[in-house]
C-alpha cells in the first residue's frame, strides 16, 4: 500500500483512516491502521536512505550529520560567534525533521529560545514531527517559560494533526511479558 499517495480522512485515538489509489489496479481503497503502524509505514516511504533516528530530544538526520546534542552546541557557538542565522538555516533544511521524546528532559532557557527559532524557521516551510510524553499543557515547564512554550505551540499546532497514543510503553510491556515486571509496577530506569 502506498501511504505516501494517500489522503488522511480521519484521525482518532484508535486509528488513522486514509484512502489511497492502488498503483496496479487504479482502485481507490480505504484503510484504517493503528497510529503507530501508520507512522511506521509512512516513514518507510518518505525518508531518504541514510537517515537514522537519534534519541535525546531526538533529531532525524543523515548519519553523517551531528547528533542533536552536538547541534545544540553548534547553535550556541554560532550564536556567540554571530553566525546563528547560518546554523539555523543548516538545521532547517531537511524536508522532514523529527524530534523524538521532546520534554523527556527540560530545556534550559537559552535552549528553549533556540528551539523556538528553529520551529519558527520551519513554520509553514518544512514538516516537523514530534513525539513527547508530556501533554502540551505541561510545555511551560518543559521549556521553563510559558510564553516561549505558547509561541512554540502556536506554530506547531497550526496546520497539524495531533495523535494521542495512550497505554503502556513498549519497553515496559516487553519487560512485563518477560516476567521481569509485575502488573502495576514501574521499572526503575
Amino acid at each position: 500500500m502506498a501511504i505516501t499517495n494517500s489522503r488522511i480522512e480521519a484521525i482518532q485515538d484508535d486509528g488513522i483512516t486514509f484512502r489511497y489509489r492502488d498503483r496496479k489496479t487504479g482502485e481507490v481503497t480505504h484503510c484504517t491502521l493503528p497510529p503507530m503502524v501508520f507512522l511506521a509505514r509512512f516513514l518507510q516511504h518518505v525518508l531518504p536512505k541514510g537517515f537514522a533516528k537519534v534519541r535525546s530530544y531526538g533529531l532525524l538526520a543523515p548519519r553523517n550529520r551531528p547528533r542533536l546534542e552536538a547541534a545544540h552546541a553548534q547553535l550556541l557557538r554560532a550564536e556567540s560567534e554571530g553566525r546563528l542565522e547560518e546554523r539555523l538555516t543548516y538545521f532547517a533544511k531537511p524536508k522532514l525533521l523529527i524530534i523524538d521524546e521532546l520534554g523527556y528532559l527540560p530545556f534550559e532557557r537559552q535552549a528553549a529560545h533556540l528551539f523556538f527559532q528553529l520551529v519558527n524557521r520551519r513554520y509553514e516551510k518544512g514538516s516537523l514531527m514530534l513525539t513527547s510524553n508530556q501533554p502540551v499543557g505541561n510545555w511551560g515547564e518543559v521549556f521553563g517559560d510559558a510564553v516561549v512554550a505558547t509561541a512554540i505551540l502556536d506554530r506547531l499546532l497550526h496546520h497539524s494533526h495531533v495523535i494521542t497514543i495512550k497505554g503502556e510503553s513498549y519497553r515496559l510491556r516487553k519487560k512485563r511479558k518477560a516476567g521481569l515486571l509485575r502488573s502495576g509496577e514501574v521499572a526503575a530506569q
